[in-house]
């Protein structure tokens, strides 16, 4: 499906400045320790959570997806964050569940594996995420045959107050899309366009209506289960296009105490904090991924996110992790047969913006309103850490986002999948050999379309090595070198 660009398309090169000796490095702020809660991580460096499609169909830990941590742990980052893990036992495809108990000795491995990998270094924590159900765009002659509900309202637009309902879906499927527009509420064309998806607005229907009920449990559940595989804390999945998300948005109009203003739209996330809390204790870290901005049409705003900053600080909260955009209401339209993908939107590409850009460029779009998030937060009187990534792939990058107060730890997302090694490198004073990231998103590309993750740097070089773990064409390596 068509991705959205800047209209202006200016070309954008990686950061091109020295790199620092390794005296210069033990002298630097990014490389200097800073607890998280109860814990302290070496460094200040964080590999974002990334899904890399190598769980098995049942959301099982795979010898693939041990094989992509332990990559990353080679390379000894602070901190590393699994992959969105969902919490309720549903069927999601080949991604990883914490659903229930029989997840736990394939998470244990995992943890075990890179605690082994990066000797202790490393602190693993696992993100945890709800999300609601989304269906593939239908052939328009099936969704009006199928799974359209034939309503008054398009009995009395139709003037066919009388006929029988085959009849009603047959006109309908004769209609232009003119006239579509006309007899269809936006809810139902948006369903028809893009694929039919649960709101968190659809209070109509019991599962989402009871959402408050169900998820302060499910969430808590999954962080206990965290905490008995080994895991050294929890990321709470507020971001983007998925549950938790869409209760803190502007769009979330809920009239039932859970949306509408800034503090009911926080009260789910909070209550689910306060479960966490109280089932895994103050010694076990639990952190949130949010927005610093939805980037969507009446969306919510960096000062929406300050107030959320500032509640989930006063909550308790032991690290606030920002992203921005990456939502499904300005989803480019899917193929027939396919499902919408969030990051196609200008809000997509906010998130994950590539070398072609505005005048703004790719790289550190967050870093403003990380500072204003992070200055919040110390306003109110706490010292939360505040995570910043997005575009960041040079020393001089990260330590001017320190120096400066957007932030207290860096992410690296596609530059650690480029070089998991980045963090070895530019610590023993070798970022000279650092494979930097590029940005042309080959690796979004892959995950669109639901197939294993790798980067265009090294999954095609060496690919005879022996014991060398391919993707399921045969025509990639799935481990960098």
């Amino acid at each position: 499906m068509a991705t959205w660009r800047p209209p202006e398309r200016i070309k954008h090169a990686p950061l091109d400045a020295p790199w620092p000796s390794a005296d210069e490095v033990a002298a630097s702020r990014l490389f200097t320790p800073i607890k998280v809660g109860p814990l302290e991580l070496r460094s200040r460096t964080w590999v974002p959570a990334m899904v890399p499609w190598r769980a098995s169909e049942d959301g099982e830990v795979t010898p693939a997806v041990l094989a992509w941590y332990e990559r990353f742990a080679r390379g000894r980052p602070a901190a590393l964050v699994v992959e969105a893990t969902g919490v309720r036992d549903v069927a999601s495809g080949p991604l990883l569940r914490i659903s229930h108990d029989r997840f736990l000795p394939g998470l244990s491995k995992l943890t075990e594996c890179v605690r082994r990998a990066s000797g202790g270094e490393t602190k693993l924590f696992i993100q945890i995420i709800d999300f609601l159900s989304i269906r593939r765009r239908p052939e328009p002659r099936k969704f009006f045959e199928r799974f359209l509900s034939v309503t008054p309202r398009h009995r009395e637009l139709l003037q066919m107050a009388d006929d029988d309902e085959p009849s009603i879906r047959a006109r309908l499927a004769t209609l232009s899309a003119a006239q579509l527009e006309e007899v269809l509420t936006a809810r139902e064309l948006d369903s028809l366009r893009q694929g039919f998806r649960e709101h968190v607005t659809d209070i109509e229907v019991p599962a989402v209506r009871d959402l408050p009920l169900i998820l302060p449990e499910v969430f808590s559940a999954a962080a206990r289960r965290a905490h008995s595989a080994g895991f050294d804390g929890v990321e709470l999945h507020y971001a983007h296009a998925y549950t938790m998300a869409s209760f803190l948005s502007a769009r979330n109009t809920r009239g039932d105490g859970y949306g509408g203003c800034l503090a009911h739209r926080a009260r789910l996330p909070l209550e689910v904090i306060a479960a966490v809390r109280a089932r895994v204790g103050a010694e076990f870290p639990v952190g949130c991924r949010m927005l610093a901005e939805d980037c969507i049409e009446l969306g919510s705003t960096v000062e929406d996110a300050e107030y959320f900053a500032e509640c989930f600080a006063a909550a308790g909260i032991d690290f606030i992790s920002l992203s921005r955009g990456g939502k499904f209401e300005d989803a480019s339209q899917p193929k027939i047969g396919e499902a919408a993908y969030p990051y196609t939107g200008r809000s997509g590409y906010e998130c994950m913006p590539s070398y072609y850009s505005d005048a703004r460029g790719p790289f550190g779009r967050n870093v403003a309103a990380s500072t204003r998030i992070r200055a919040r937060v110390r306003r109110a009187g706490f010292d939360t850490p505040i995570v910043l990534s997005g575009g960041i792939h040079h020393f001089a990058q990260a330590e001017q986002a320190l120096i400066d107060g957007a932030a207290d730890i860096l992410g690296f997302a596609r530059q650690a999948l480029a070089d998991p090694d980045w963090f070895l490198k530019v610590r023993t004073g070798n970022g000279g050999g650092v494979r930097v990231c590029i940005y042309t998103n080959y690796c979004e590309a892959l995950d669109q379309r639901h197939r294993e993750v790798t980067c265009e740097l090294w999954d095609r070089s060496n690919l005879d090595e022996p014991g060398v773990m391919l993707s399921a064409d045969g025509k990639r390596r799935l481990i960098a070198p």
